[in-house]
C-alpha cells in the first residue's frame, strides 16, 4: 500500500510497486436495428455475397464471355435455331445447398470456381446460368432494400465496369417462393465490349441465413434478338428458382 508522508501529503509509492491505474470501462457499441431510415449495416462478408445484387459479387465466378464478333459468328452458325427450338427443361436440385431450379437439358455443368452450380450452352458458354451461395447476417432479403433499389444497385455496379457501353432495368419485382420465402427478380439489358448485347435475369432469396443468387445471361444482338420462345423458357428458368 501506499504511504502517507506526514508534512507532504501525496501518497508515496513503494518502491519495486507500481502504482495502478483506475478501471475505465471499455465502451460498448450500441446495437443497431435495421429500419427504413437506419438499413441494415452488413458484414464484409455479407456485402461481398449480397453484391448480386451490384451485380455479381466478389465470389461470383468469371463466367466466360464472348467478344461481339465470336458471339455474331456463333448465331450465325446456329442460325434460326434457339433455346427454345426442341428445349426440354430438367429440373436440378441441391439438397446439400438447398436450392432448385429447371435448366435446359442439353446445358451441361461445368465446374468453375466460386460457382456452386454452373450451367452452359454447348459451343457458346456466353450463354449461361449460374447459382452461388454465400452465408450472410439477413433473415430475408427485404432487410437489404427493396427491388427496384437492388436494381438500382445493380446497374450502378454495371455502369462502372470499363467494358460496359449501355445498361438499363428492364424490370423489378417479387413473388413468394417456398414457404411464403421473398424472391425478388430483376431483369436488365446490358451492352458490352465483352460479349455484346446481352439479356440478363436475375433472382435472389435468404433462406437459413443463406444469400442465394441466380444469373441467366443470354446474347440479344441486334442482328438476332432474343426470341419470344427463348424468352420464355429463361422465364419459366428464372421462376422456377426456389428453395427446397
Amino acid at each position: 500500500m501506499p504511504l502517507v508522508c506526514p508534512r507532504c501529503g501525496p501518497p508515496l509509492a513503494l518502491a519495486g510497486h507500481r502504482r495502478r491505474r483506475p478501471h475505465r470501462p471499455r465502451a460498448v457499441a450500441p446495437k443497431c436495428e435495421a429500419s427504413p431510415s437506419h438499413p441494415l449495416v452488413l458484414t464484409r462478408r455479407a456485402v461481398s455475397a449480397a453484391a448480386l445484387l451490384l451485380p455479381l459479387p466478389a465470389s461470383w465466378p468469371q463466367l466466360p464471355v464472348a467478344s461481339a464478333s465470336e458471339a455474331a459468328a456463333a448465331a450465325e452458325a446456329q442460325g434460326e435455331s434457339g433455346v427454345a427450338e426442341g428445349l426440354e427443361l430438367d429440373r436440378y436440385t441441391d439438397q446439400e445447398q438447398g436450392f432448385t431450379l429447371l435448366k435446359p437439358a442439353s446445358w451441361p455443368r461445368v465446374e468453375k470456381a466460386g460457382a456452386t452450380a454452373l450451367f452452359q450452352q454447348e459451343g457458346k458458354g456466353s450463354n449461361n446460368i449460374g447459382v452461388v451461395v454465400n452465408p450472410v447476417r439477413l433473415n430475408s432479403l427485404t432487410d437489404f432494400g427493396t427491388p427496384q433499389f437492388v436494381a438500382d444497385k445493380l446497374l450502378q455496379a454495371e455502369k462502372k465496369k470499363e467494358s460496359t457501353k449501355s445498361a438499363e432495368v428492364i424490370s423489378a419485382g417479387e413473388r413468394s417462393g417456398h414457404g411464403g420465402l421473398t424472391v425478388y427478380e430483376i431483369e436488365y439489358a446490358l451492352d458490352s465490349t465483352r460479349g455484346g448485347m446481352k439479356r440478363i435475369f436475375s433472382a435472389a432469396f435468404v433462406a437459413s441465413r443463406k444469400l442465394y443468387l441466380l444469373n441467366i445471361a443470354y446474347s440479344d444482338a441486334q442482328e438476332k434478338p432474343l426470341d419470344s420462345q427463348t424468352r420464355t423458357v429463361l422465364e419459366q428458368v428464372l421462376h422456377s428458382f426456389d428453395s427446397v
